[in-house]
């Protein structure tokens, strides 16, 4: 079983934590992992792009000169695509990007991106975070402690608003819950700062 240490918010060692192999000793799945990050930003996008064909610019009711005899190129329409204020070809059209990932496959991906933050010791498991009002500082003053990176992702077992406001105004650090946790978001930020219950949560729900 892998272990890891467990941190308070002063960054001293409190104690050793044993990880499920389940979930934290999978053999990394890269393109499983690829797949569902693909499927996450495909799913957020909002597909509201528009341009008008031939079809639905204004004009070009009238052929703009004869067929023949005029020694320039035949036209059928001063909208046509080549022509300045013609339609576009092929124009994009609003449409649902989404598609789903079968259950088996995000558990893998997730599993592995785990895995492989365990592995390049991107991991920071702290004993809980106690905040008395959402303060800053002391947000800044516990990231400086754990030496976490300055791209960091908190992970809670519950929601925290003194934890959530504390970490709002610090650039490229984020907080989620355990139920809203995501593959994308793991491998998005460089440090991975988790309390121990939400480790407890995560094993429950993955292993």
């Amino acid at each position: 079983m892998p272990k890891v240490n467990v941190y308070n918010m002063l960054g001293e060692l409190v104690e050793e934590m044993e990880l499920s192999d389940a979930v934290f000793g999978v053999e990394v799945n890269e393109h499983v992992v690829y797949e569902v990050v693909k499927n996450q930003l495909a799913n957020k996008r909002q597909g509201t792009q528009s341009a008008k064909t031939r079809a639905e610019v204004r004009g070009g009711g009238r052929k703009p000169w004869r067929q023949k005899g005029t020694g320039r190129a035949r036209q059928g329409s001063i909208r046509s695509p080549q022509w300045k204020g013609g339609g576009v070809v092929f124009a994009p059209k609003p449409r649902d990007y989404s598609y789903s990932v079968p259950k088996k496959v995000r558990r893998l991906a997730m599993k592995s991106a785990l895995t492989d933050k365990l592995q390049n010791n991107e991991i920071i498991v702290v004993d809980g975070m106690n905040f008395d009002a959402p303060k800053t500082k002391e947000m800044v003053n516990m990231l400086s402690n754990l030496k976490a990176d300055k791209k960091a992702l908190i992970v809670m077992d519950e929601k925290n608003v003194n934890v959530i406001r504390s970490a709002g105004n610090i650039p490229n650090v984020a907080t989620t819950l355990v139920n809203t946790l995501n593959v994308y978001d793991i491998l998005k930020y460089n440090s991975f700062i988790i309390t121990k219950e939400a480790v407890k949560k995560v094993e429950e729900v993955y292993a």
